[in-house]
């Protein structure tokens, strides 16, 4: 059994350092003293001002772009945590990047989730916290407790009070049904699926709608929206249709390449996304809502450091 001290204590890298501040403002506590550069050659340069000896300590750190400068940091945090007598690490992970390649797809991949996970737990985490993984089976490839944290319940609690008779829920592919069929259930209305084929990566080609979506407010359900086509198209396939009214949500909002540009010119009015990714200002465009976790990452963290179950946070 890990034993840990009685205090919190919160540090955080460089990803989303609006997030982290909001954490620790939910949990009544300040982010930790620790220092996070580069070497003159590109390296990172860790070093922990305050001692963490017996600590339960939470490093809050998403391995959004820069990815490896994301990676590293936390990784390095945690070794450099390890290595000063942490009584426990949790990575607090908003956005748990290379998890896409979660097997071989073809002959000769890499499975990078598997990787990162091995990583982690080498570097000395004792734990995970993270939200809505591109796909749940990762948990299993951690041989350390992974909390996948939900963040359905947000988005849905946000769309509530706009469900109407002629409001659908919409999977924009096959992979996204169980998302969007939750999604749809806790709103009480019905759902439709866009049936895709994708002939190589971030190429999409839209194939037809499963369900009639023909004058209908539709709310297309994803668990991120990377470069944009996936949505956009998916969008446009709704509005060649006949829907009325398109609006989008997603957990992460990794935007790259792109994805702005394609956003700006889409048949979307309204996108809301999570702050599990910061956007810088040039990327919020007037349509984008962002929607702030820092309360359900509060409460786990402080479910984690209580030893007491996760189901009650959605309450």
């Amino acid at each position: 059994m890990i034993t840990h001290g009685n205090e919190i204590k919160l540090f955080a890298g460089n990803s989303n350092r609006p997030l982290a501040e909001a954490i620790a403002r939910k949990l009544n506590t300040a982010l930790g003293d620790v220092e996070v550069a580069k070497f003159s050659d590109g390296e990172t340069s860790i070093h922990i001002g305050e001692t963490v000896r017996g600590r339960d300590l939470f490093i809050i750190q998403s391995t959004s772009a820069p990815v490896n400068d994301n990676l590293m940091e936390l990784l390095i945090m945690i070794d450099a945590a390890k290595r000063a007598s942490v009584g426990r690490v949790t990575a607090v992970m908003p956005y748990f990047g290379y998890a896409r390649q979660d097997r071989k797809a073809r002959s000769r991949d890499p499975i990078t989730a598997k990787l990162v996970a091995d990583l982690l737990t080498e570097a000395g985490a004792d734990r995970v916290l993270t939200m809505d993984l591109h796909a749940a089976q990762i948990q299993g490839f951690f041989n350390i407790p992974v909390d996948n944290l939900l963040g359905g319940p947000t988005l849905y609690s946000y769309f509530a009070d706009k469900v109407d008779d002629d409001f659908m829920v919409i999977s924009p592919d096959v992979g996204s049904v169980g998302r969007a069929r939750k999604v749809a259930e806790r709103l009480g209305c019905p759902m439709a699926i866009i049936d895709k084929r994708r002939p190589r990566a971030n190429v999409m080609e839209v194939m037809n709608i499963i369900g009639e979506v023909k004058g209908k407010k539709c709310l297309l359900v994803d668990d991120m929206i990377d470069t944009a086509g996936t949505i956009v198209q998916g969008a446009q396939a709704l509005v060649d249709a006949g829907a009325a009214e398109i609006k989008a949500c997603c957990t992460h909002a990794v935007l790259s390449g792109p994805a702005v540009e394609r956003l700006a010119n889409s048949p979307i009015d309204e996108l809301v996304m999570l702050d599990t990714i910061h956007l810088p200002p040039e990327k919020l465009l007037p349509k984008i809502k962002i929607l702030s976790t820092a309360e359900i990452w509060a409460a786990a963290i402080e479910n984690v450091y209580l030893d007491k179950p996760m189901s009650k946070i959605y309450d």
